[in-house]
């Protein structure tokens, strides 16, 4: 489908980016990529991809239209990650995700680009036993996640839109589960769970502090199945896919595993006065099966996985561009 294709990828540089931009490579796909990430061209690009990067502020209008000039296809997978402790920054959370989610549908529009791709979230959902495709529109906005579940279920209904007035049939949804890996945000005071707990436990922090009980329970998919299910989902043109591993994993379990990996084993200190958020998220990925899907990464090997990377590439991390400090 990708073969001798010009696909831009909004969004490329990142963990999952970075994974989708390879498998796009390989299937003879002409890449580019945009971003405000400070990343070395040929870290991103494989031989034959065109090594375009434009380092770009995609809230913007005009920048959307610059991208998306003479390409057939669109994947985005912009999106503004936070734990549930920056509260304090909605702003920084929901208007960027608004700007660029509109804009860029925008610019497709203007551009006649026939494909496109929307990265949602699971945190679209409302808390649920087993969070099912059909269930977001029959059920209350998320709480703990509102104003990042809000801007994706916006994005969704945007899409929607431009199905209903402009006939596209080529468009997909997928939402993610919690997505780690190397190239990660491992950032002291917007981390996800999987790179705080991380960062922390190989700085030497004993006790190691979990945020919660441990009761939580969590789906989570390395990146390289999340972008593998992306290509899935683009081929088959699936209105809207959930991409998880489709089994919870407590907070408690996680952070024994991160501890099995080092050589010297911190104690574990929960600490409940700190917000978790919701109490259990595990997606439905029956209909992402049905397509092929399979997540082949355990959470043990992507776990050692990132670890390694982070321990050769921690002085590189700060090179992602960081919504909550610019």
């Amino acid at each position: 489908m990708f073969k001798n294709k010009k696909v831009m990828v909004a969004g490329g540089t990142g963990m999952i980016g970075r994974e989708l931009v390879k498998l796009l490579v390989s299937e003879g796909a002409l890449v580019r990529t945009a971003s405000l990430d400070n990343i070395p061209l040929d870290s991103i690009h494989g031989a034959n991809s065109g090594k375009e990067f434009f380092k770009v502020d995609l809230t913007l209008l005009e920048n959307c239209r610059l991208v998306c000039r003479d390409m057939d296809y669109i994947f985005n997978l912009l999106g503004v990650k936070g734990s549930v402790r920056i509260k304090d920054q909605a702003v920084n959370l929901i208007s960027p995700m608004l700007q660029f989610d509109t804009n860029l549908l925008r610019a497709v529009r203007e551009a006649g680009i026939d494909g496109y791709l929307l990265t949602s979230s699971y945190g679209v959902y409302y808390p649920a036993e087993i969070l099912k495709e059909e269930d977001v529109w029959n059920t209350p906005a998320p709480f703990n996640d509102r104003f990042a579940g809000m801007a994706k279920r916006i994005a969704e209904l945007e899409l929607e839109a431009h199905r209903i007035q402009c006939g596209w049939k080529n468009t997909t949804i997928v939402r993610p589960s919690s997505v780690y890996g190397p190239f990660d945000n491992f950032d002291s005071t917007n981390a996800m769970v999987i790179p705080s707990l991380i960062k922390r436990a190989i700085a030497g922090e004993n006790p190691l502090i979990v945020y919660g009980d441990g009761s939580q329970t969590r789906d989570f998919i390395h990146a390289r199945d999340a972008a593998k299910g992306m290509l899935i989902a683009a081929k088959n043109s699936a209105p809207c896919i959930n991409l998880g591993s489709g089994r919870g994993v407590n907070i408690k379990e996680l952070a024994i595993i991160i501890i099995n990996n080092l050589a010297s084993k911190p104690e574990i200190e929960f600490d409940s006065s700190s917000p978790s958020g919701d109490q259990k998220r595990v997606l439905d990925i029956s209909k992402a099966s049905a397509l092929g899907f399979k997540p082949k990464i355990s959470l043990e090997q992507g776990i050692r996985e990132t670890m390694e990377w982070y321990i050769a590439n921690r002085d590189k991390t700060g090179n992602r561009y960081d919504v909550f400090s610019n």
